[in-house]
């Protein structure tokens, strides 16, 4: 059974967010990974092994974590992360014990599938988000109705300015919303997108794979933690839209009744240097280009979803 073959991703749970991610996403283990994906798993169970007393360096997605588990206390666990892996069980050890020493001890939970597709375990988490350095993976995982990225394992690290602030950015058009606009841009041009944005500027857009995850944030946002009344969530929309075709963006998140803090309309301006202004923990986008350039910036990752991807992926 393929993914597209399965029921639609299930309600997760509504007092959580639950966040699902591959060990590479959360430590850095590219040197390792090298002798897995050239097919020498015994080799790589034994150089984990052999590392097991030496801690991971964090990995690309280790700085949105840890804030987002900072909305838990003893009495209230607001946030949960599960590791989904590829890896070796044996591995695992090392991965819990990087959590650990890097002060993630609630990273708690995991499923170490040794090389299996490790995706379908997505659907009993009931994730809200899912983060991989695995292409496939991810395409399985938005096939089946959950918002997931690859992570650039490449990336900056997130800025430790801001330890009390998660700060997460989205793309609009085929990641918040749907590709619905983008369809008339790639088939017929800026001036018809534009027609096309401002004929339709009070009619929201469907719901692109991301807005569960943005709900997510905003009830997590929103709901009552005097226990940490420090934490907060900054969400920021960068956009390649610009006006007219801004109001439509600004309409459907309304219809939505979620608010972001921050909204950049940048009219085919590179995102990457305002993604380095505004420091996000992690930056989501559909298009290879603008997750490339974010990179060299901030934590980023591609969501392989809307009619940009279909085309890179067509044969030729």
């Amino acid at each position: 059974m393929t993914a597209t073959d399965m029921p639609p991703a299930p309600a997760a749970a509504p007092d959580k967010l639950v966040v699902a991610i591959s060990s590479r996403a959360l430590f850095d283990f590219e040197g390792e990974s090298q002798l897995f994906d050239s097919g020498q798993a015994a080799d790589y169970m034994q150089l984990q092994l052999e590392r097991l007393e030496v801690p991971a360096r964090p990995g690309v997605a280790f700085s949105l974590v840890k804030k987002l588990l900072a909305f838990n206390t003893p009495e209230q666990q607001r946030v949960q992360v599960v590791v989904l892996s590829r890896n070796d069980p044996v591995s695992g050890m090392r991965v819990f014990r990087s959590a650990q020493a890097h002060g993630v001890a609630s990273v708690q939970r995991g499923v170490f599938t040794q090389g299996a597709a490790p995706f379908r375990y997505l659907r009993p988490l009931g994730a809200h988000l899912f983060l991989s350095a695995n292409a496939a993976d991810v395409n399985e995982a938005l096939a089946m109705g959950f918002p997931a990225a690859r992570v650039a394992t490449q990336s900056a690290q997130a800025s430790a300015l801001h330890p009390h602030e998660v700060r997460i950015a989205f793309d609009g058009d085929a990641v918040l919303f749907s590709d619905e606009a983008e369809r008339v841009y790639q088939s017929a041009g800026l001036d018809a997108f534009q027609a096309h944005e401002r004929e339709k500027a009070l009619q929201p857009l469907p719901a692109g794979p991301f807005k569960p995850f943005l709900t997510a944030l905003h009830r997590l946002q929103h709901s009552q933690h005097q226990d940490v009344p420090e934490m907060r969530i900054r969400t920021a929309l960068v956009t390649a839209r610009g006006a007219p075709a801004h109001e439509r963006a600004l309409q459907t998140l309304m219809s939505w009744r979620i608010a972001v803090d921050e909204a950049m309309f940048l009219g085919g301006l590179p995102k990457g240097e305002f993604l380095r202004e505004f420091e996000p923990d992690f930056f989501f986008d559909d298009q290879t280009g603008h997750v490339s350039a974010a990179a060299i910036h901030v934590p980023s990752g591609h969501v392989s979803s809307g009619i940009a991807n279909q085309a890179a992926a067509a044969p030729v």
